[in-house]
């Protein structure tokens, strides 16, 4: 009988600190209950499968000594990059059939490449018996997004591997060579998730704000440093569940990305329709452009807060915040 694993990982959302993140600041994130479950088994040829339908991909193929060339289709290239790099580290002769199966649309903006490649990195140690604790699965998940992208901050790898909601920063630089991921340990959070109907391309994004902050470096350094100031608050803020302080620091954190130019008109609708429905506070979540806003609201708002994002065009997200991290499944 062929040897087979599956592991799932949570998407995510971002709360305070977009795009600082990527320069060393601190961020806050946490894990989603839409899930993207991978299964591996033996597949008993020379070659690397992968079957992944939500993406419209059926038994795409890959020769061993192939994996990773350049001009991957980006369906497969956080996979098949994180597989190369694995076996470089750990060479093994049994190679694998990928069954990918996804709980929320990639256009969310909810992290679904960096649940695939966790979910993956988990299974393949499961698989093939390398014991990988979190941090060494963060490692070779990091090493894949940045071979993909050529910019990562890895806050969506730290949120996919601990799950929870988690106080994260980026390994940055020369001097500060460790991420620090610390749980925040809070029971609930009341957020409402609109989905603007524009997909956002993060890496674009993030090269903007690089590109602006090259430009115009002590103005770009100080918005980052408010933003820091933010987290730090939302940190203490979320402890003591203090949601309308937290509401008044998610509208100075949306107003300090507009500063970055990362916001767009229809974030902006959606914003707009929730805080003028009650909501103690809305911003966006993740690169901006487009994807995801937050808003803050209390159980007798909620369902206002809600009608009014649809009728600004926008779409509820259903979602528990603060699931588990990556796991083995049964």
């Amino acid at each position: 009988m062929k040897k087979k694993i599956k592991t799932s990982a949570p998407g995510k959302l971002m709360l305070f600190g977009e795009h600082s993140v990527v320069f060393g600041h601190p961020c806050i994130v946490t894990a989603v209950d839409r899930r993207l479950s991978i299964t591996v088994e033996e597949n008993g040829e020379e070659v690397f499968i992968l079957d992944a339908p939500d993406l419209g991909l059926r038994a795409y193929s890959k020769n061993i000594k192939d994996l990773g060339n350049k001009d991957l289709p980006k369906e497969v290239s956080f996979i098949e990059t994180c597989y190369k790099l694995f076996l470089e580290k750990y060479p093994q002769k049994k190679t694998i059939h990928v069954y990918s199966k996804n709980e929320f649309k990639s256009s969310y903006g909810l992290g679904s490449s960096s649940a695939s490649t966790v979910a993956f990195a988990k299974a393949l140690s499961e698989f093939y018996d390398v014991p990988m604790n979190n941090d060494q699965l963060f490692d070779l998940c990091y090493k894949t997004v940045l071979e993909v992208q050529g910019v990562a901050s890895g806050f969506d790898i730290a949120a996919a591997i601990w799950g929870g909601t988690i106080y994260y920063v980026t390994p940055h630089g020369k001097f500060i060579k460790r991420k620090t991921v610390e749980q925040i340990e809070i029971k609930s959070l009341p957020f409402l998730v609109g989905y603007t109907g524009v997909k956002a391309d993060t890496a674009t994004l993030i090269r903007m704000v690089q590109s602006l902050h090259s430009e115009n470096k002590k103005e770009v350094d100080h918005i980052f440093t408010d933003i820091t100031l933010l987290v730090e608050q939302a940190r203490k803020t979320l402890k003591q569940q203090d949601w309308p302080h937290l509401g008044l620091l998610m509208d100075e954190n949306q107003a300090l990305l507009r500063r970055l130019q990362v916001s767009s008109i229809e974030l902006e609708n959606l914003i707009a329709a929730s805080k003028a429905s009650g909501a103690m506070g809305a911003k966006l979540s993740g690169a901006g452009g487009g994807d995801c806003m937050l808003a803050l609201a209390d159980q007798a708002d909620r369902k206002a807060v809600a009608s009014e994002i649809k009728m600004a065009g926008g779409k509820i997200i259903e979602v528990e915040m603060n699931a588990p991290g990556v796991r083995l499944e049964k």
